[in-house]
């Protein structure tokens, strides 16, 4: 009976072990996914600025750089590319 238990006791430990070995992996995952999503959107938000700026001659480099900028500040990170075009 005690072997037994032991081994009961033993596997419950590895699986509560997998389990948070794969919630520390999960983790990062995730907020590499969430910076991904934001990038794309921040790339697509140049693109929709360089559109309508092109008849006014402004544009913004569509690059990775930029697009995590606008991804991540949003709305702000727009104007400080736009500021740095500028100069």
């Amino acid at each position: 009976m005690g072997v037994q238990m032991g081994v009961f006791l033993t596997y419950v430990g590895a699986i509560v072990l997998i389990f948070l070995v794969g919630k520390i992996f999960l983790w990062p995952l995730k907020i590499v996914l969430k910076l991904a999503a934001s990038s794309l959107v921040g790339g697509l938000a140049i693109l929709l600025i360089n559109w309508l700026g092109a008849g006014f001659g402004v544009l913004i480099p569509l690059n990775l750089i930029s697009a995590v900028i606008v991804g991540v500040l949003g709305i702000p990170g727009v104007v400080l590319l736009l500021i740095l075009t500028m100069i």
